[in-house]
């Protein structure tokens, strides 16, 4: 078995661990199994989760079992750590189809098909949650809990500490809950480790301890945290202008979630091979020296933004999101991207639409078409720019006095603008008789 421990300190992802050299031993002695648990308050899971997810990832590349435990019922209380105001609470119906929707970001991840001893078990904790009664919970398990040392925990002391919000006794009991979930795992499944980001270590010491109460402190149970990412400016890791990058394309497309990783800084790269992808050692250390002597390559981003995009959207859609980013940002080679690539590269850019007639006999002059873009703002700016040679069509220099005609199309009706090196317009020409026009 290859050594996790050891596995998650080079990459920068260990953080904190309960009882450290017993835990060594425990991990070395046979297989064990873990698990992680995640929140389904959407329909699926953005890359803040991915640490957490690929814990999980080299928890089974180690040899180990593990356990993705979705919080339906958890979820229909809301987890107080980390928020200072309380969630608003889901219908039932919602937290089922986002624990659906969730599960497919894990079957690309995890091996649950292969018949391994160690395959991954996606489990719901409704399943058991929502059959526990209320008065015998209290006898069974709220008896091993002191309200004096959950007042203690992070999560609850914080917003105690909110005037205005408080905390309510739904979100207060979430901790015994969470608790509870370890508890069962740990009897019906064996487990013994659960892992999950460093806001979450208040809620499993406090498993930890339930089951030394109940099972007797002698019982083997263990905790494991990843550090929370930022950037290192201090930003918060999946944020893209404002708005989270998702894990499934229907939320974030593929080349969006390309241009993120392709776009992160250089002095976070590195840390980002090593947290975000299984590169092994060796490779990232290589991309690292190679990225040191020409950071203007970007070559240490381009196997970041490769790396991810294939583990989470597959190949076809790495190569489909690496030929849109060379077209834009490469050697502007836009006529062999599908119209599906195109439409996504525009929805990414500072984009309008125009009436196809416009094109109709010697075409649309370009000095009256980029006022109405973001390239140009006026007919004199936009004379001034295509005399210097400053504006490019899909790729390729404009000449002063050119006109945008019918063949310049690209598949879908669109045409890319360019002005300089890095200021993108995406125009659509429509055909229908709603065509938006100037």
């Amino acid at each position: 078995m290859k050594d996790f421990l050891e596995e998650l300190r080079w990459r920068g992802l260990l953080h904190q661990r309960t009882a450290e050299e017993p835990l060594d031993q425990h991990l070395l002695r046979e297989p064990r199994v873990g698990y992680c648990g995640f929140d389904p308050t959407a329909d699926s899971l953005t890359i803040g989760n991915l640490v957490p997810i690929l814990l999980l990832v080299h928890w089974q590349r180690a040899g180990h079992r593990p356990l993705v435990v979705m919080g339906g019922g958890t979820g229909l209380i809301g987890d107080p750590s980390g928020k200072d105001h309380e969630r608003p609470l889901l219908s039932a119906e919602r937290v089922a189809a986002n624990v659906a929707g969730q599960r497919r970001v894990f079957e690309r991840l995890l091996d649950f098909d292969s018949g391994a001893a160690n395959g991954a078990l996606v489990l719901d904790n409704a399943d058991w949650l929502g059959r526990v009664r209320y008065v015998d919970f209290l006898r069974e398990i709220g008896k091993h809990f002191s309200v004096n040392a959950m007042l203690q925990k992070d999560s609850v002391r914080e917003r105690l500490n909110s005037r205005d919000q408080g905390i309510s006794y739904t979100e207060f009991s979430y901790m015994l809950l969470q608790a509870f979930d370890y508890l069962h795992l740990h009897r019906e499944f064996g487990c013994t480790v659960q892992m999950a980001g460093s806001d979450q270590f208040g809620n499993i010491t406090a498993g930890i301890d339930l089951i030394h109460r109940v099972l007797g402190h002698a019982t083997e149970a263990f905790g494991i945290t990843a550090p929370l990412l930022t950037h290192a400016d201090g930003r918060k890791v999946g944020k893209s202008e404002g708005r989270s990058v998702w894990l499934t394309a229907d939320r974030t497309c593929p080349y969006a979630f390309f241009q993120y990783w392709i776009n992160v800084p250089d002095e976070d790269v590195g840390s980002f091979l090593r947290r975000f992808t299984l590169l092994g050692r060796e490779e990232i250390e290589s991309l690292e020296q190679e990225h040191a002597r020409a950071p203007q390559e970007r070559v240490a981003q381009k196997a970041l933004a490769g790396s991810l995009s294939e583990l989470l959207h597959g190949k076809s859609e790495r190569v489909r999101a690496e030929a849109a980013s060379d077209a834009l940002f490469g050697r502007g080679e836009f006529g062999r991207l599908e119209e599906s690539t195109l439409r996504e590269m525009a929805a990414e850019l500072p984009h309008s639409d125009h009436a196809a007639e416009r094109l109709a006999g010697a075409g649309c002059p370009l000095v009256e078409l980029l006022p109405h873009t973001t390239l140009a703002a006026s007919k004199r700016e936009a004379r001034e720019l295509l005399e210097r040679g400053a504006i490019w069509v899909n790729g390729q220099r404009a000449e002063a006095g050119q006109c945008l005609v019918g063949s310049d199309l690209l598949p879908g009706g669109f045409a890319f603008l360019r002005r300089g090196k890095k200021h993108w317009h995406a125009t659509r020409w429509r055909t229908d008789a709603e065509a938006p026009r100037e």
